[in-house]
């Protein structure tokens, strides 16, 4: 029988095609945030942009929102996985590290981006209210993976206290990635240490509560 190499050419050519589409839509729509700020830019102006349908729009974004942190999705999937699934011995914060340092070259890449996020959100208080929303998710993650290291329900709380403390510390790396005051870190093992020095203090911490 002959062996029809070429029959899965055409699915390979249409996911790429799908994956430009979508970065033109994500390109056009920054660039626009940027240039006439979020209120201001329609999903109209950003197919057009892009060009591409409206209806094309929605096959990729369910809204605005969703164009400006358009990697969500899959950097929860990311971390979900890397506190599921994690290695012999690791607790929550091994595996939040791990991640984060697999992460942290993609996301010093997209510095510039970063900061345009941050101004959008601090300009609309619909995208803040999504941002927090996200970091809900993000919250979520790490609490329940604290609560198994404790041996606890999530509602417990000692699990709480942690995941709170844990989320203070992710935060404050995320301020130094956005951040380009002068003495902030500038470097991927400068902001990394950032967060270094909070994981000392949770990873002590745990380790007490798991003690008792």
């Amino acid at each position: 029988m002959q062996i029809r190499y070429y029959e899965h050419v055409p699915e390979g050519l249409r996911e790429r095609k799908k994956q430009r589409t979508r970065e033109q839509i994500i390109d056009a729509a920054m660039r626009l945030f940027a240039e006439r700020g979020y209120q201001a830019t329609t999903i109209a102006d950003i197919a057009a942009a892009a060009e591409v349908a409206p209806r094309t729009f929605f096959a990729y974004f369910p809204s605005k929102e969703a164009v400006v942190f358009h990697d969500v999705d899959r950097n929860l999937d990311g971390l979900a996985t890397a506190l599921r699934d994690r290695l012999p011995g690791e607790n929550t914060f091994d595996a939040l590290r791990r991640w984060i340092e697999g992460m942290l070259d993609e996301w010093l890449a997209d510095e510039d981006e970063a900061h345009l996020r941050k101004r959008l959100c601090s300009e609309d208080e619909g995208l803040a209210n999504f941002e927090g929303g996200m970091m809900a998710r993000v919250h979520e993650l790490l609490l329940g993976a604290i609560a198994a290291d404790l041996d606890e329900p999530p509602g417990a709380l000692r699990p709480r206290l942690v995941a709170a403390s844990t989320m203070a510390a992710f935060t404050s790396l995320g301020d130094t990635i956005e951040d380009q005051a002068e003495g902030m870190p500038e470097t991927k093992a400068e902001k990394l240490a950032v967060f270094d020095e909070a994981m000392v203090f949770l990873r002590a911490g745990i380790g007490a509560l798991q003690d008792r």
